[in-house]
């Protein structure tokens, strides 16, 4: 099943995608949020209500406003480098475990809401992610039961400001945590829904012009392996993010490098799990 929300921000409705159509569940008082995801009873109660009332759906007009297919999850985690060929055209230095930071949640943003260069910053960039969102919590898990804890899986724009990342000290998080810079959706989709989640195309445009084209069958760390890796430091629960790396093709990679301008279109997606697409504003600088 894919599962969205839909209207104003603050007060989204819930919808599933039905043969690449969308349609209003809200009726139903499904809440995609940590209690949603916990429980598979309730993906089962969402699947019962659209099989009931399939005849009856309201379909969701295009103008609408797609929202975060879910609510504020409690965190959004990430693994950085885990692609060879990123590794290489950063020139970032690869570790012996995976190198993991948190995007704020104020960061957390819908698909097509647009990104806000933060004040002063210059080298402001995209990654293309698949993200995976958390259902049954999982604390201390093996690779082999990491899979029983995924929900589904959903589209992730890593937005970072390379500057605030790398040259002004400590951790990543300040390049990574900025408003807007957090991307999700628009849908997810169950893990069903995904056939091999190792074997899927990874594409990023940039005012038309193709920038990333890659595949996570390039993954260094696959999905089980991450999320067994983080379970090991913090229970990840019902409705948190992972997010799984981005290949190459980002503008710190590129000769000469290429940073986010306002005005700028960047347009991204993943096979089976849609796409997004943002214009680039400058903050305003009073």
């Amino acid at each position: 099943m894919k599962i969205f929300r839909y209207g104003a921000k603050g007060s989204e409705k819930a919808g599933v995608i039905l043969n690449e159509k969308k349609y209003d569940v809200s009726a139903g008082n499904f809440q995609y949020n940590g209690d949603f995801f916990a429980d598979m009873a309730n993906l089962e109660r969402l699947q019962a209500y659209v099989q009931e009332n399939k005849e009856h759906l309201m379909e969701i007009s295009s103008n609408e406003r797609i929202g975060t297919p879910l609510e504020t999850p409690s965190k959004i985690l990430c693994v950085g480098l885990n692609f060879d060929d990123h590794v290489k055209e950063t020139k970032l230095q690869q570790a012996a475990e995976p190198i993991v930071f948190m995007k704020s949640v104020s960061a957390f943003n819908g698909p097509f809401d647009g990104i806000t260069l933060p004040k002063n910053s210059v080298k402001s960039d995209w990654e293309t992610e698949l993200a995976i969102v958390i259902g049954k919590k999982a604390s201390y898990v093996s690779e082999e039961e990491a899979l029983d804890h995924v929900f589904g899986y959903v589209l992730h724009n890593d937005v970072t400001e390379r500057e605030f990342q790398i040259e002004r000290g400590g951790t990543w998080d300040k390049g990574k945590g900025c408003d807007t810079f957090a991307p999700i959706g628009p849908f997810i989709a169950t893990k069903d829904e995904i056939q091999d989640v190792d074997n899927l195309k990874i594409w990023l445009k940039l005012n038309g012009n193709i920038m990333q084209d890659g595949n996570t069958r390039d993954f260094i760390y696959k999905v089980p392996k991450l999320i067994s890796y983080l379970s090991q430091f913090m229970s990840l629960l019902p409705g948190d993010i992972i997010s799984t790396g981005s290949p190459a093709g980002s503008g710190m990679g590129k000769s000469p490098q290429r940073f986010l301008r306002d005005g700028d279109i960047i347009e991204y997606g993943i096979e089976g799990l849609g796409s997004g697409k943002h214009i680039v504003s400058a903050h305003p600088q009073s």
